[in-house]
């Protein structure tokens, strides 16, 4: 089991209105997760996505899937 920490980064695209995500995908490799967590809230919950449903997701996003964001 590895002990590596996640480091968090910020999307470029966000702007600062406080809507915001934090992803760490250092983790994909040693884990497979994606953690994502509030960026108002740092220490609180973190969500661990399966790295395979995170890039689904992502995939979506870009496609406009679920509409304009």
């Amino acid at each position: 089991m590895t002990t590596e920490d996640p480091q968090w980064f910020t999307s470029s695209y966000s702007g600062n209105g406080g809507q915001c995500i934090q992803v760490a995908t250092n983790l994909v490799a040693s884990r497979g997760v994606v953690p994502v967590r509030d960026s108002k809230n740092p220490s609180g919950p973190v969500l661990d996505l399966p790295a395979g449903s995170f890039a689904t997701f992502v995939a979506a996003v870009r496609t406009g899937e679920f509409g304009a964001v």
